[in-house]
């Protein structure tokens, strides 16, 4: 790609062959993209187009799908800002807003796995710093194939070492998440992750260049060559069928976690001082992204001057500068008295600060490179992206595979095999103790951290004075999401709000990151698109805005797809967080309730993961307006001191949930059932949770059930150290922890 090529030269040589194919583009692509400019694009523009034009920066196959989570008035009215901005904006009272965004950063994570989790987390928490608000939190959703398969071995530790150095350096607690195992991940691990930030209503920041004359200032890290084609060749492409991405291999982004923190601070400050017009940050895509989308979301144009950024490497191509994913960048709109300020709180952070252009009124973003012009289009035709109508169609297998269901297979019907099914199920991957994980990252940095992994959600304070509290929790079952795209998206998304409940939080809003295989195959799309409609559906339920996410597709190696899997995030508001409620049991002779309706749903369920390597028939029937009557119910009880613990029922169910929370709080439990043993133990029925009462506060409660509709059945009480199960079998705390805490640590340390 030459220097050379000005769009001149350009102009005069409209015959001249241009790589486009190999930046991701089709042939229509190209082609529309001459019709727009009325010429061959130069190498530049042909970058530009390319990166902007991917899916990964354009959602061109899933846009029209996306248009359905558009939150109706019922919805939207804490909704401060929505789908479209860099993160959602939701008021929390108070005058306090937060932010909240969950990303991907699967196919780097791939090939180079810490730096690929690393930039994954860099790049979420520059989202949430763009929209004027000091990241608080991280959280991570990760997935990857077997749990003893040698990639596996190779890719989760460096996973986890990647998002703990980069989350501790930047002084962020990471305070929860998922981990998660399944042969469909095998050559092509899912690492989402989620940061939120909290802000003032006045403090909320756009990413819109607007005002002639106004200045464009590059701030951060110089621009090198790592990531170059990320967004459109990595990103957007399937791996070979060898689980390597051949050809398709550019450098993984490098991160600088401790430029990254100077950068948050230097940010704040220039909020703070009110020298920022506009502001947008450099991820995928690069200066391609942040000068298209910046100028596209204002009123006029830019012309940027590619000589002015600083280069790490000088043999950049200016194809290559626009494509350049290099970390640690952001881009300011800043006003021509304020540049000198500016540029001084720049240099008292020791951030590089670069004035690279200006914003003009024509209307088009131009780029000069050593006195040729290079780019020269409508910023618009960049930004927005063409959108596909993909073919859709059922899976070919999907009738057959909810006709193979888990009722031929054997079940436990003594007490020696349901013992047995417990600790087979507690020991295996998925139902571990994820210390393993978990203990390398910093849960309790700046100190507002009130509940942590191995809560059912995290909790922090957001007034260091006062109490308020927000509580997050991110979930996805690819195997529901297998069965029922539908269903299992809505089964998540009540895992998650239930999560956000069991905290004593009031779920407000919801975040997703989409992980799908190819959207050129009919099957991905159909599940595609019925995954959106179970979560739009969803949310109009429960009253909650979906605030924005992302789409991550492409998720497969050869022909093999992953499962569907949305992963959910759900934002809630905690009134007083000295009133949380922790999973774990906390006292002796706390009378144990199980709430919610527990129906025979073994479809999708760890019982026949774990037990049979089954999957078939269907997953469990969601009921959205029993998660909310729970939440609801849970959020009233912790408010009135009622309750010594609360923690939902999902994989593994009943018997999983009651040893998880002996284990969390040391403390066992006697507990005795009214029906089939296996059923009451082991279903995944959606809407239930398992809270010890506190003593002297059960006729309280039980009248909260009533009064809310809730299903609540007697189970037993704490106490002891032995997790028995009247009649049944009796397993003590010490056998559970010992099987429980073995297992990561004998396949990865």
């Amino acid at each position: 790609m030459s220097g050379k090529d000005t769009i001149e030269v350009a102009a005069g040589t409209p015959g001249l062959a241009q790589p486009f194919a190999e930046l991701g583009l089709t042939g229509d692509e190209y082609a529309k993209i001459r019709e727009l400019l009325r010429r061959r694009p130069t190498a530049a523009e042909l970058a530009l187009y390319s990166v902007m034009w991917s899916e990964h920066c354009s959602y061109k196959s899933s846009k029209v799908h996306l248009r359905t989570l558009a939150p109706d008035e019922s919805q939207s009215g804490a909704l401060l800002a929505g789908i479209g901005a860099n993160a959602g904006v939701v008021d929390i009272g108070q005058g306090y807003a937060v932010t909240f965004k969950i990303e991907s950063h699967n196919h780097p994570s791939f090939v180079e796995p810490h730096q690929g989790a690393a930039t994954g987390v860099g790049g979420i928490v520059r989202d949430i710093l763009a929209m004027g608000a000091r990241p608080v939190a991280v959280m991570d959703a990760l997935r990857f194939g077997p749990a003893d398969a040698h990639d596996t071995a190779r890719v989760l530790p460096g996973v986890v070492s990647g998002i703990s150095s980069y989350g501790n350096c930047l002084g962020l607690p990471n305070i929860g998440g998922e981990l998660a195992f399944d042969p469909c991940y095998a050559g092509n691990p899912l690492v989402n992750a989620l940061c939120v930030g909290v802000m003032r209503h006045r403090d909320l920041k756009a990413a819109v260049a607007s005002g002639p004359g106004n200045k464009v200032i590059l701030f951060g890290s110089r621009t090198g060559p790592d990531g170059v084609g990320g967004a459109s060749v990595l990103a957007s492409a399937t791996f070979g069928g060898d689980g390597s991405s051949s050809a398709k291999r550019p450098s993984v982004q490098v991160g600088d976690p401790f430029m990254e923190k100077l950068l948050v601070e230097c940010c704040l400050e220039l909020y703070a001082a009110g020298l920022i017009e506009g502001i947008q940050d450099l991820g995928a895509a690069g200066v391609a992204c942040a000068t298209t989308e910046l100028s596209a979301g204002g009123d006029g144009g830019m012309r940027v001057r590619l000589d002015d950024i600083p280069l790490r490497d000088p043999t950049l191509s200016p194809a290559e500068i626009l494509m350049s994913e290099s970390q640690e960048r952001m881009m300011a709109v800043v006003t021509p008295a304020n540049v000198k300020a500016f540029l001084g709180v720049c240099e008292k952070w020791d951030v590089e600060a670069t004035v690279i252009g200006e914003v003009t009124g024509d209307g088009m973003l131009t780029m000069t490179w050593r006195g040729g012009t290079v780019v020269q289009i409508p910023p618009r035709t960049a930004a927005d992206g063409p959108v596909y109508h993909r073919p859709m169609a059922r899976p070919a297998d999907l009738d057959a595979l909810q006709a193979a269901g888990p009722e031929q297979l054997d079940r436990p019907e003594d007490g020696p095999a349901l013992r047995a099914a417990l600790l087979a199920l507690l020991g295996s991957a998925d139902l571990a103790d994820k210390t393993w994980a978990t203990a390398q990252y910093d849960r309790y940095v700046r100190g507002n951290t009130v509940l942590a992994m191995s809560a059912d959600g995290g909790l922090l304070r957001v007034d260091e004075q006062g109490h308020l509290g927000i509580a997050l929790a991110t979930d996805g079952n690819g195997r529901y999401c297998r069965l029922d795209p539908y269903q299992g998206t809505q089964l998540a998304l009540g895992e998650a709000y239930r999560n956000v409940a069991m905290t004593g939080a009031r779920p407000v809003a919801v975040t997703n990151c989409l992980n799908f295989g190819s959207p050129e195959d009919p099957a991905v799309m159909w599940q595609f698109a019925e995954a959106v409609r179970g979560l739009a559906d969803g949310c109009k339920t429960l009253a909650i805005p979906v605030t924005g996410g992302n789409v991550s597709l492409y998720n497969q190696t050869g022909g093999n797809a992953i499962h569907p899997t949305p992963v959910i995030g759900v934002l809630g508001v905690h009134e007083d967080v000295r009133r949380r409620l922790p999973a774990g049991f906390t006292a002796d002779g706390a009378r144990l309730v199980l709430l919610g309706s527990t129906k025979e749903e073994f479809g999708g369920s760890a019982w026949a993961h774990v037990l049979h390597a089954h999957l078939g028939g269907r997953p469990p029937a969601p009921d959205l307006a029993s998660e909310r009557a729970l939440a609801t119910l849970i959020a009233t009880a912790a408010a009135a001191g009622v309750l010594a613990s609360a923690h939902d029922l999902s994989d593994g169910g009943l018997a999983i949930a009651l040893a998880e929370s002996c284990l969390r709080g040391n403390i066992g439990c006697q507990v005795g059932l009214n029906g089939d043993p296996f059923t009451e133990l082991f279903s995944e029925s959606p809407a239930r949770a398992i809270v010890s009462v506190c003593q002297g506060a059960e006729e309280e409660f039980a009248n909260l059930c009533a009064e809310h509709g809730v299903p609540a059945s007697v189970l037993g009480i704490t106490g002891g150290d032995t997790l028995a199960v009247e009649g049944v079998f009796a397993v003590p705390t010490a056998e559970l922890r010992s099987v429980w805490e073995a297992t990561l640590p004998a396949l990865f340390d």
